[in-house]
């Protein structure tokens, strides 16, 4: 009775260690790489289940100064990050190509821009990645946006804050001293809700 104890007890050691290696196999081989478009199956970590930033592709990370940079609006107006000092930024880094985009703005358009437009010290800045600027006039239209988008040729300001062939969409919120507080990937309810608390409690 106890040979047949250990056998089984052994069996089920194997099983264990079988189903923790096929679990690290299949996350060696994720990677969060740029795609020609990225599916609205595709979803950010759950709060339980969360990944960290350099994970998600990321090479800025919560508390770091936001790196600095000049880019030009759809309008021909330059606009520079530094200059923002003293307001709360939202960055949300965009293009076309990007269905979970898509799906995104419209609610950053509803619950963060129609909300926060008339604050003089809130700042929401799309950034389309290395798109020209007819392409991103027809991008802006289709998600029905108002919000100010700049250009990004080449995607070097997007390599500033994540890995240059990590995917999008992502949104950067930054504090009036300039400090990253909060960094998200993809499209959740939950992670999108806890961004729109983030910037109420901030500029309120």
């Amino acid at each position: 009775m106890r040979i047949k104890y250990y056998i089984l007890l052994s069996a089920t050691s194997l099983l264990s260690l079988s189903c923790a290696g096929s679990r690290e196999k299949k996350d060696a081989t994720a990677s969060d790489t740029d795609v020609k478009v990225e599916t609205a199956e595709s979803q950010a970590p759950s709060n339980e289940e969360a990944v960290a930033d350099d994970e998600r592709g990321y090479i800025v990370k919560v508390g770091d100064m936001a790196p600095d940079f000049s880019l030009q609006l759809t309008n021909g107006e330059s606009f520079k990050l530094s200059d923002m000092r003293g307001k709360v930024v939202m960055l949300q880094f965009t293009a076309s190509w990007c269905s979970v985009c898509r799906k995104e703005m419209p609610f950053i358009e509803r619950d963060i821009r129609q909300k926060h437009k008339d604050n003089p010290d809130f700042c929401l800045l799309g950034i389309d990645r290395d798109e020209p600027l007819a392409k991103v006039l027809e991008f802006i239209e289709q998600t029905g946006i108002t919000y100010p988008v700049a250009l990004d040729p080449g995607g070097d300001v997007f390599a500033l804050y994540a890995e240059r062939k990590a995917g999008i969409t992502r949104n950067v919120i930054i504090d009036a001293d300039g400090r990253i507080v909060m960094l998200t990937r993809l499209y959740s309810e939950s992670e999108f809700a806890e961004m729109c608390k983030t910037i109420d409690e901030m500029v309120k």
